[in-house]
Order: C-alpha cells, then structure tokens, then sequence
C-alpha cells in the first residue's frame, strides 16, 4: 500500500478496506445467526419449525414454549440461585481484587516479586478435580451455593489486569492526598478505586459471564434441585424435555401442548441468555479501555 516514494497508493487501500469490511460483515452474521435462530424458533409454531428448523424470521408466531417453560417451579428457584451466586462472585471477587492489586501495584511493596510468582504459579497449575471435591467436602460445602462461589472467585489473569491498570494511575495524587492527612482506606476507595472503573466494569462482566453460565462447578458440587442453577435446569430441558412436567400436570406438556422439544430448549435458552446479554451493552464503553490499558503498559 506504500510507494517506494513514501506516498499510499489509494487503490490499495480502497481495496484494503472494502475486503476488511466484506469480512467482518460476514464474521459477525456468522456469529450473530445462532442467536437470531434460538429466537426464531422459540415463538414459532410447531409445523412452522417443521417446516424450517433454521429459520431466521418466525413463523406463525406463538409464545407458548414461553408460557409453558415459564410455569416450571424449577426456573423461579434456579434464576434465583444464578442471581445469588453471580451477585455474590462478582461483589466478593472485585473486593478481592481491589484489595489484592492495589498493594501489588506499588513497586516499595516487600516480597512483590515473589507474591506475583505464586498468583502466575495458581495460573498454571492447580490440585485438579478430585482434591477440589475433598476440599469443598472438607469445608462442609458440598449442596451449598458457596461451593459455586467460592472456585471462581479469584483468577490469577483477572488480578494482573487490574494490577497493571493500577499502575497508570499517577502517584502523584495519592501524595498530594497524603499531604491533606488522607489515610490508606481513604487513598483506595476514594481516588484509586473511582479512576478505575474501567477495569473494574470489564472484572465485573468476566466474573458476571464467569458465574452465570459456570456449569462444571454447579454438577459437580449440587445435588439438591432446590439448590439448581440455570445451567442444570437447561440441561435438563435439553437432555430431559420428554420427563419434565410442569406442577399440577403428569402428562408430558410437549406433548399435551404440541410444542415439540426444540422449541421449549430454544425459549429456555432465551431465557437463560437475555439477562446476560442485557449486561453487556452498559459495560461495554469501558470494557477496551479497561482490557488495553489493564493489559499493555507502555
């Protein structure tokens, strides 16, 4: 795209341009159609989904899959579960966090180098599966919402990322703080912790993301299904739609209803996915800047 002469040959870069674009229209159509999809299907009919599983527009619109799934007395308690367990990780783990890399960041902190090996060395490593359950049993948090808390609270890369956007920030404001007779607790969370809300918005939706759809640590540890999470009650919608019954019905209410079983899996999906997505767009200012600035350090 660049002459021998120093000068851009405009060709080039209309060319450039009109390929770059063509591809990140194409990625984000691939990208963007599941969604659309679990959609379309989810209030379409049961002929029209027939008629055309991969659909994009729905057809013959219903919401019955909706009005159906939205009867379990299972969705009501595993949709509480995700909001404890989630609220709960995410309010913790950035206090553990802002806690934790603030001291980090200061390069007079004795010992700095070698509490940063072992936060890398808990990235690389770590006990595995079983002595994760002996733990958790151990702790006596086996069927507990804390032993879905608990594993994911801290991440060695999320920790980093704050670290170093901390880093930016001036000191110079912290000693003029000083200066004025302000103490430590107050540098923190009344100077250090508002100009970091960049990474903190960005902490907040890994963790968020983290929590909501975690399904390993849910199957492992829970047993009761009062205790559910939203990922177990989806995967018995998928793995278990023909056994599931609604309260106060025996029979099969696909069947009785005529919905067919990928259309309440495509409505549960919805369900499960829309609050999550709703997150995203009032994060999304600050998630670049928090990821460049929390990540390069130049």
């Amino acid at each position: 795209m660049v002459r021998r002469d120093g000068s851009v040959n405009p060709r080039r870069v209309e060319w450039f341009d009109v390929i770059n674009y063509t591809c990140i229209v194409l990625v984000s159509i691939a990208m963007l159609y599941p969604f659309v999809n679990v959609f379309a299907v989810s209030v379409s009919s049961y002929s029209a989904y027939v008629e055309n599983p991969m659909r994009i527009w729905p057809g013959q619109f219903t919401l019955s899959a909706y009005a159906e799934i939205l009867k379990h007395p299972v969705l009501l308690s595993s949709y509480l579960n995700t909001i404890i367990v989630t609220v709960s990780g995410v309010f913790f783990g950035l206090l553990l966090y802002i806690l934790t890399a603030y001291p980090l960041s200061k390069k007079h902190l004795k010992g700095r180098a070698i509490f940063m090996i072992l936060i890398i060395f808990t990235m690389l490593f770590n006990g595995g599966l079983i002595p994760n359950y002996y733990l958790m049993r151990s702790l006596g948090l086996l069927d507990t919402l804390a032993a879905l808390v608990l594993p994911l609270l801290f991440s060695g890369f999320s920790l980093i990322l704050m670290k170093t956007f901390m880093e930016h920030i001036p000191e110079e404001l912290e000693e003029a703080a000083r200066m004025d007779g302000a103490s430590d607790p107050f540098i923190l969370f009344r100077i250090v912790v508002p100009l970091s809300k960049p990474i903190i918005a960005t902490l907040c939706l890994f963790q968020a993301v983290s929590y909501w759809n975690n399904f390993y640590n849910s199957i492992i540890y829970i047993r009761s299904i009062d205790k559910w999470t939203l990922m177990l009650f989806l995967r018995e919608i998928i793995y278990g739609a023909n056994m599931m019954q609604i309260a106060g019905g025996g029979d099969n209410f696909a069947e009785k209803n005529n919905i067919p079983p990928e259309t309440l899996q495509y409505a549960t999906l919805m369900i499960v996915m829309i609050p999550i997505l709703l997150v995203y767009p009032f994060l999304q200012k600050y998630f670049v800047k928090g990821i460049m600035l929390g990540s390069v350090k130049g």
